[in-house]
């Protein structure tokens, strides 16, 4: 019973991981023009737009790399912050550079690509919330159901 309960927080919590991590990607590509919002409808359906392809690539990258990294912190009891937090920014960068995010088609032999784009640091900052977000929900727990409590008296 307590495995099954574990496996609705560890869902629910990377729903919820990728929502905020959307939001923070959203907000990275927004950056500049963030303090000029007006309030206006558009505006806020442009956000949200951008909150749903941040969610949604967060979604498709890392889903599976995810899922195994948790059975392993499940495993292994590792209830770090830190950990959770490197792992979700190394997997989102792992997965914005496999997927061609990083791409400016600018690159040539006269001028190489820079070694940390834009694009990547939006990757490891979602990936960041993304870890810290999960922790917070589930991460800190990792490993409890299995262990034994003493009976009540």
């Amino acid at each position: 019973m307590a495995l099954l309960g574990r496996l609705f927080v560890i869902t629910f919590a990377i729903f919820v991981a990728m929502l905020a991590a959307g939001i923070a990607i959203a907000m990275a590509l927004l950056g500049p023009q963030w303090h000029g919002f007006s309030g206006d409808v558009g505006e806020r359906v442009g956000f949200w737009m951008l909150v749903f392809f941040g969610t949604s690539f967060t979604g498709a990258v890392g889903f599976l790399p995810v899922v195994t990294l948790i059975a392993l912190a499940e495993a292994f009891k590792i209830r770090s912050l830190i950990a959770n937090a490197a792992a979700g920014a190394l997997l989102l960068v792992l997965g914005a550079y496999s997927s061609g995010i990083n791409r400016s088609g600018e690159e040539s032999i006269d001028r190489p690509p820079p070694p940390v784009s834009r694009p990547l640091e939006i990757a490891a900052a979602g990936g960041a919330v993304f870890g810290l977000v999960y922790w917070l929900l589930a991460g800190r727990n990792a490993g409890r159901w299995r262990e034994r409590r003493p009976p009540a008296a």
